[in-house]
C-alpha cells in the first residue's frame, strides 16, 4: 500500500479521502463494525454537537460534500434554517453518507496488533481480522485513532482501591441504564461529565452528584477566542514557547462544558453540583462507595470518572515497537517555571507532515514514517486534525506533505519517466519549412 490510515473516524475519513484525491491509495483499517466508528454512535452521550451547524467540517473545501448540503439535500432549506445544533446520531449518519459517496475503501472488523517500522522504506502491520491474522506493508502509516488514540483513559490512582465493576470512565462503553435507581457520582464539570450525569439521570439514577474540584465551573472557551486562519495555518512554524504558552493557556483556563448540556443537567432535582468539592480519598465500605472530600463524605453506588485522556504510548500494545523512541516536547524543550504541563510535556514533537520523530536518530528506523493525525498533534499542528472546525485544512496539509515526501523519494523514478516520456503535442505536419531565405518586401 501507499499508505494505511488506522482509525475510520472523522479523522481519518478526512486522511484518506484527502490522499485520495491526491492519487494516494489509502485505505483504512478500522476495529468497529462498519457503521460504528469514532465515539458518535458508542461512547458519546452529547444530544448536540458543540460545533456551529455551518462549519464545514471534512468537506475538503467542496461544497456538495457538507453536512449542510447532505442535510438540505432530505430535508430542505426551511428545515435547515430551523436548525439549531447538529444531532449527535445525525453527524454520525453524515458520516456514513461521505465515507460511502466517496467510495473510500474501510475496512471494518480489522484490529492493528503491532505497527512496525522497518529500515527498507516500509512499515508493517500486524492485523486481526474475522478472516484471521495478516500482515499489511505499506510505505507510510497514518494514525488517527482518536482523542485517546496514543494513549488511554485518564482515571486518578485512588480509583483502583474499587472493585473494577462499581466504577467507569465517561468514555467506556456501558449501559447506563444498570444505574437505574442508584446513587451515581461524575468526577469533573467538563462537558463528557455533564453528558454522563444527564445520561445517568435520565436512564432513572436516584441522585447524581458531581464532584467538581474547581470552586466554580469555566465559563468562557479560550480555544474559542483563538481561532483564526493564522492559527489553523500558521501554528506550525511559530516558535516553541508560543506554541507552549497558547496550548498552556487553553487547558490551564480548561474549556467550560456547553450551556445545553449543563442545563440538560440542572433540570433534574436529584442532580446536585458540589463545588470545591476534590475527591480526596474514596473506600468501598459496607457495600457502599465513601467517597472523602473538604465537603464531607458522600455515599454512593457508582462512580464516573469524567477525567479526560492520557498520552502514554506503552499502554497501547500495538505500538509497542514505537513507544521507546518517538520524541516527545518534553525529551527537548523546557517550558518557563509555573508553566509545566504534563499533556503537552507528553505530546509527540512532530514534523511538518505529521510525521512521528526518533528521540535518539537512527534508533528506529522508519519511525518517521508513522503520521499522528488525531489529537496529541496539536501543540505542533495546532487544532487541525481532531476537532472539526479545522479537520479539512489538517487533512489536506498531511496529504500534502505526504505527497511531498513520496516525491522526493521517487524523484529519480519520475525524473526517468519525464526522460522517456514521448506523447507528441505537434506532429511536424503542422507547418511547411521555408526552403530558402525570401526578400524582404520593399
Amino acid at each position: 500500500l501507499d499508505v494505511a490510515v488506522i482509525g475510520g473516524g472523522m479523522a481519518g475519513l478526512a486522511a484518506s479521502a484527502a490522499l485520495t484525491h491526491l492519487g494516494v491509495n489509502a485505505p483504512i483499517f478500522d476495529q468497529s463494525p462498519e457503521g460504528y466508528e469514532g465515539p458518535w454512535a458508542t461512547t458519546a452521550r452529547m444530544e448536540t454537537l458543540r460545533s456551529p451547524k455551518q462549519l464545514t467540517g471534512p468537506a475538503l473545501g467542496l461544497p456538495a460534500l457538507t453536512f449542510r448540503a447532505w442535510f438540505e439535500a432530505q430535508f430542505g432549506l426551511d428545515a435547515w434554517d430551523a436548525l439549531d445544533k447538529i444531532p449527535r446520531l445525525q453527524w454520525m449518519d453524515y458520516l456514513r453518507w461521505y465515507r460511502r459517496v466517496l467510495g473510500l475503501d474501510v475496512r471494518n472488523e480489522h484490529r492493528v496488533l503491532a505497527v512496525l517500522p522497518r529500515a527498507d522504506g516500509l512499515v508493517r502491520l500486524d492485523i486481526e481480522s474475522p478472516a484471521g491474522r495478516h500482515a499489511v506493508l505499506a510505505r507510510r502509516v497514518v494514525l488517527a485513532t482518536g482523542r485517546d488514540g496514543l494513549g488511554g483513559a485518564y482515571v486518578p490512582g485512588f480509583a483502583h482501591k474499587l472493585p473494577r465493576a462499581r466504577w467507569a470512565h465517561s468514555s467506556d462503553v456501558m449501559d447506563y441504564a444498570t444505574l437505574a435507581s442508584k446513587r451515581v457520582g461524575v468526577v469533573g464539570a467538563g462537558a463528557s461529565a455533564m453528558d454522563s450525569a444527564a445520561t445517568a439521570l435520565e436512564a432513572g439514577a436516584a441522585s447524581v452528584d458531581l464532584l467538581i474540584r474547581r470552586d466554580d465551573i469555566p465559563r468562557i472557551n479560550k480555544g474559542k477566542g483563538a481561532g483564526n486562519p493564522g492559527l489553523t495555518h500558521g501554528h506550525l512554524n511559530l516558535p516553541d514557547d508560543w506554541k507552549w504558552k497558547i496550548r498552556h493557556y487553553i487547558n490551564a483556563a480548561q474549556v467550560p462544558p456547553p450551556r445545553g448540556s449543563t442545563l440538560r443537567v440542572s433540570r433534574h432535582p436529584n442532580a446536585r453540583f458540589n463545588l470545591g468539592c476534590g475527591v480526596q480519598d474514596l473506600a468501598l465500605v459496607d457495600d457502599e462507595i465513601r467517597v472523602t472530600t473538604p465537603k464531607g463524605e458522600f455515599a454512593l453506588d457508582f462512580l464516573i470518572f469524567s477525567t479526560g485522556f492520557r498520552i502514554d504510548w506503552t499502554v497501547r500494545p500495538e505500538f509497542a515497537a514505537l513507544a521507546p523512541h518517538v520524541r516527545a516536547w518534553g525529551d527537548r524543550y523546557t517550558p518557563a517555571a509555573g508553566d509545566e504541563d504534563q499533556e503537552l510535556h507528553d505530546s509527540p514533537d512532530l514534523g511538518p507532515a505529521f510525521e512521528l520523530q526518533e528521540k535518539t536518530p537512527g534508533a528506529c528506523p522508519g519511525l518517521d514514517r508513522v503520521h499522528c493525525f488525531s489529537y496529541p498533534a496539536a501543540l505542533t499542528h495546532g487544532t487541525v486534525s481532531g476537532d472539526i472546525p479545522a479537520i479539512s485544512e489538517g487533512a489536506k496539509r498531511l496529504a500534502q506533505g505526504i505527497a511531498g515526501l513520496f516525491y522526493r523519494e521517487d524523484v529519480a523514478a519520475h525524473y526517468a519517466n519525464m526522460e522517456a516520456f514521448s506523447e507528441p503535442e505537434v506532429f511536424g505536419d503542422e507547418w511547411t519549412p521555408a526552403t530558402a531565405a525570401t526578400e524582404t518586401a520593399k
